[in-house]
């Protein structure tokens, strides 16, 4: 059957919603679809557009996800505009003058912003605020200029404000109306958002008719019909919005009196086989100009040419946002106009806070509600609002603080119908969140990946984590944060315990606070832990045991036991020498090679025992490590910045060394990385990093919770045009935060996404210092900072530590399943070593070692015969088991993790975290055979092992 065309004018948020829409339906496989984008640039964040001028890329606004277009079979056409619809022929005309027939058309032509007739408006100086283009014009103008006016006190024009603020051009914001966000606050509202915004040094101009724009001095002058005036480098028009129905208008379909394609409630024009989405679309003399109407229209569009019943019933334009850093919201009925209404206000002068909520005339229904300066109650008064919850007999509880006799006024998840829209931007309700809950996704970052909620303007991420949590506990889940069985506290609990009972080792904590003898969870965690406060060698004996294999052997173990070298190389800088030497060391000790992703080379194939020999060489080359194997800092990327490249406008090479420098030492719940780039072509991929820095011409700014991976992860803008100073203790507290409150094995952008309040409340901890720890957390790093020591210089200077980098305690004879083969000029493993029969002696018992050879609670290599085997002591007495990895043909058990699983004594495997008991080299769970086990007795001292295995069905239990 032939396909039918589908074309689609335009191609801006709305209209790419639209197209996942048809995806999800199968809409691309009965249709050819056909997008012609107006902008070079396909659809991007327009949400975020001021980004853009914090460093932010285009790619990164980017709303197309991989490679969207080639695997759908969608075919977009940029920088095509169309100028003409031919309804009759059914083809639209681009620009060139091709024509492109179809069988159905969707316009999404979204708006263009409104100029006020003003002479003058046309001048070299003058922009308006809407496209990337229009903001590179912007940029380019501000290079030299100081000063800068925004026309407009709308949401679009703060919004452009916080762009020329952060330019760093003295602003001012210009509005014909009394006061500011004129259609979302009432008078003492607007009042409010002035004096917190003019306290910022935003100075404000309301009821100002501009009555011309003249240039003057090298400048332009705004004039007033008041006779004032008002001079600066360049002005912003951003005043509204007008639908763009040009094309509609021009073809015959109905438009509105005052502009806007008419549609009715399936999207369709006054041409059947013609939709009209967007800020385009005028509905019942409607035009919505948010993102989540746009959004709703584009679901509504889709189903209905996919034959299902759906309708577009109006949109909530209710709106929770931050504008130039102040917290702003208002919902509903906010002016009070229903007949009968009734309002309640309060406000904290000293703190700059407004709220207001608007109720109906019985008291029992909240119509609406304005919040200034704090809007944390926002996500539950819009839902009382849109389900029509019962108010309290008292309403003004609601937005009345504790403090003056209100009672706890958390809205419970419980009480929300199925049907509440938690998430307004993808239309994500209750039921669905629950439904995801339910199919398995337990965290927030699962739950934004299956069902989109959060994932828009991020209004009601702490609402989503709420219904999360509710539907987990529906199910019998204990939505609890204990670590293990070992301990009955979160990672933050366990870390307040340290912190603050000065806890230095493990067998402290769990004397005081556990049970048992800890595990493969709770010991490295606390290993961690222990680093991130006291910064103690970790290889002190107290510490060992709690160190898996990578940082028992400061190293990263491979797939064949050996292990891999990571000399530190801060921001990618080394000295011709230290190349030299680096690869005169790859050659003595037949290592692979290979540059690493992070500016740094990785040297693969050390055996255990070569590690220290190795070392050896790199510390005297002038190489410290470079932490690879760590939950620590890994690298911090860098171009070359202003030293070398022409586009550079700062030293980000000197501040990368500096970074690496000062954070080398810091032990974290997971690995961190960092970047710097020298200007905003980012070439160090700053954007995708724990933390990135990015140079400006003023500064640096700094993003925050990055991260590629499996699940890559774009970094949020955090603070901007920073000094050096600054830049250090913002980055010293943000991370000592993390650590203080992430859970185990938690990436800064996991932890972001499921750290309630999100962005907001991070900057408010960090930047403006709200729990008041601020230099508390920057004399904890500092303690890290000036307690740094290279672990492999400290190792190399203590023999008896030296003593445990011995693949055996018995034998220098090497690990015959370590094989090598040439491939492409350098040594590879030998996947497959030729299967052997190795025999035990034949005398019943040989004596080993000295029980002090074996590491307390931890494990060491021995050789019985030609058979290696591992031996472990655990409190007071000592196992034998074979070496070998179950599943591998790697002779590293003796390197696992020693614990227990409910009393049990365990060995944890190194390379693909089995838990196999030491009696009897059983699995714990399941009790299948793993490996086996040897007899083990203890003499004078002496360790003897027998040579024939335990009878492992004998020993079953």
């Amino acid at each position: 059957m032939t396909k039918q065309t589908l074309v689609v004018v335009g191609h801006g948020m709305t209209s790419h919603h639209f197209l996942e829409q048809c995806v999800g339906a199968g809409l691309h496989t009965r249709f050819h679809i056909i997008v012609f984008g107006e902008e070079r640039y396909p659809a991007y964040d327009r949400v975020h557009l001021s980004e853009y001028f914090a460093g932010r890329s285009a790619q990164s606004l980017s709303m197309v996800q991989g490679d969207f277009f080639t695997q759908t079979g969608i075919e977009l056409r940029t920088g095509c505009p169309i100028v003409a619809v031919d309804r009759t022929e059914q083809v639209v005309r681009d620009a060139q003058g091709h024509d492109t027939h179809f069988d159905k058309l969707v316009l999404a032509t979204g708006s263009w912003p409104f100029v006020p007739p003003v002479p003058g408006r046309d001048l070299s100086g003058c922009f308006v605020y809407r496209t990337l283009d229009d903001l590179d014009a912007i940029r380019e103008r501000a290079h030299d200029a100081t000063c800068g006016v925004v026309v407009g006190g709308g949401l679009l024009g703060l919004e452009a404000a916080n762009a020329l603020k952060q330019l760093g051009l003295k602003t001012h914001v210009v509005e014909f109306a009394p006061g500011l966000m004129a259609v979302q606050l009432d008078a003492l509202g607007a009042a409010m958002l002035r004096e917190k915004i003019e306290a910022l040094d935003v100075s404000v101009h309301t009821s100002k008719s501009t009555t011309a724009i003249v240039e003057e001095d090298g400048g332009l002058t705004m004039q007033f019909a008041d006779g004032d005036s008002l001079h600066t480098d360049l002005i912003v028009f951003s005043a509204g919005i007008r639908p763009q129905d040009s094309l509609a208008k021009a073809a015959g379909i109905a438009v509105g009196e005052r502009g806007g394609i008419v549609i009715n409630d399936h999207c369709q024009t006054s041409d059947d086989n013609i939709f009209a989405i967007g800020e385009c679309a005028l509905w019942e003399s409607k035009i919505f100009g948010l993102v989540a109407p746009g959004y709703q229209m584009a679901r509504v569009a889709a189903a209905t040419l996919a034959g299902e019943t759906a309708a577009f019933r109006g949109a909530d334009m209710s709106t929770k946002l931050k504008l130039l850093g102040v917290e702003v919201a208002s919902f509903g009925d906010a002016h009070g106009r229903t007949p009968g209404s009734q309002s309640y206000q309060w406000t904290h002068g000293p703190k700059q806070i407004y709220k207001k909520i608007v109720v109906s005339a019985d008291g029992k229904t909240l119509l609406g509600g304005v919040l200034v300066g704090d809007s944390s109650d926002y996500a539950t008064l819009l839902q009382m609002m849109l389900n029509g919850m019962a108010l309290p007999a008292e309403p003004e509880t609601l937005i009345l603080p504790a403090s003056q006799g209100a009672p706890a006024k958390g809205l419970g998840v419980a009480a929300l119908p199925d049907s509440a829209q938690i998430c307004s931007c993808h239309n994500v309700s209750k039921a669905a969140i629950c439904a995801a809950v339910s199919g398995g996704a337990a965290d927030m970052g699962a739950v934004k990946t299956c069902t989109k909620a959060a994932t828009g303007c991020g209004g009601c991420s702490a609402l989503v984590k709420q219904v999360m949590e509710y539907q987990l506990e529906q199910q019998g889940v204990t939505v609890k944060k204990d670590i293990c069985e070992h301990f009955p506290y979160s990672r933050q609990e366990i870390y307040h315990l340290v912190r603050v009972n000065h806890i230095r080792t493990f067998d402290q904590l769990i004397s005081r606070y556990g049970q048992g003898h800890g595990c493969e969870i709770c010991k490295p965690l606390v290993g961690s832990v222990l680093a991130s406060c006291w910064n103690e060698y970790l290889l002190k004996p107290a510490h060992l045991p709690l160190q898996d294999t990578n940082d028992r052997y400061f190293a990263n173990i491979q797939k064949d036991g050996t292990y891999s070298i990571v000399p530190r190389m801060a921001a990618g800088e080394v000295t011709p020498d230290g190349l030299i030497a680096i690869g005169q060391i790859a050659k003595r000790y037949n290592l692979y090679s290979k540059i690493t992703g992070g500016q740094r080379i990785d040297l693969f194939g050390a055996r255990l025992e070569e590690l220290p020999a190795i070392w050896a060489e790199l510390v005297a080359a002038g190489f410290e490590t470079g932490h690879a194997y760590g939950k620590s800092l890994r690298t911090v990327k860098s171009c070359v910045g202003s030293t070398w490249c022409r586009y550079g406008v700062q030293d980000s090479t000197g501040l990368a060394v500096e970074l690496e420098n000062r954070y080398k030492g810091l032990r974290a719940p997971h690995k961190i990385k960092m970047a710097v780039s020298g200007c905003t072509r980012e070439c160090a991929e700053a954007q995708g990093k724990d933390v990135g820095v990015i140079a400006t011409d003023k500064g640096w700014n700094l993003y925050v919770c990055g991260n590629g991976g499996m699940k890559p992860r774009h970094a949020d803008l955090f603070a901007s045009d920073l000094d050096r100073e600054t830049l250090l203790r913002t980055i010293d507290r943000f991370l000592m935060f993390y650590i203080r409150t992430a859970d185990r094995l938690q990436r800064t952008s996991t932890w972001m996404d499921n750290l309630e309040g999100g962005l907001d409340y991070l900057r408010e901890v960090i930047l403006n210092d709200s729990l008041g720890i601020g230099e508390e957390l920057e004399r904890e790093m500092a303690q890290v900072v000036e307690s740094y020591q290279c672990e492999w210089q400290t190792t190399l200077a203590s023999p008896d530590r030296l003593a445990l980098f011995r693949s055996y305690v018995n034998s220098d004879k090497p690990d015959e399943a370590v094989q090598r083969r040439a491939l492409r000029g350098q040594p590879q493993p030998v996947e497959h070593v030729p299967p052997s029969t190795p025999r035990a002696p034949a005398r019943p018992w040989q004596a080993v070692c000295d029980v002090t050879d074996i590491p307390p609670q931890a494990g060491i290599g021995a050789r019985l015969g030609e058979v290696q085997i591992a031996l472990f002591r655990f409190d007071d007495r000592v196992y034998a088991l074979d070496n070998l990895e179950p599943g591998s043909e790697a002779n590293v058990l003796s390197r696992g993790l020693v614990g227990d699983v409910n009393g049990e004594p365990v060995v944890i495997s190194p390379l693909y975290k089995q838990r196999i008991r030491l009696r009897d080299g059983r699995l714990a769970e399941g009790l299948t055979e793993a490996v086996r086990a040897w007899p083990v007795k203890v003499e004078g001292g002496k360790v003897w092992v027998a040579g024939q295995a335990l009878l492992l069905q004998a020993q079953a239990s």
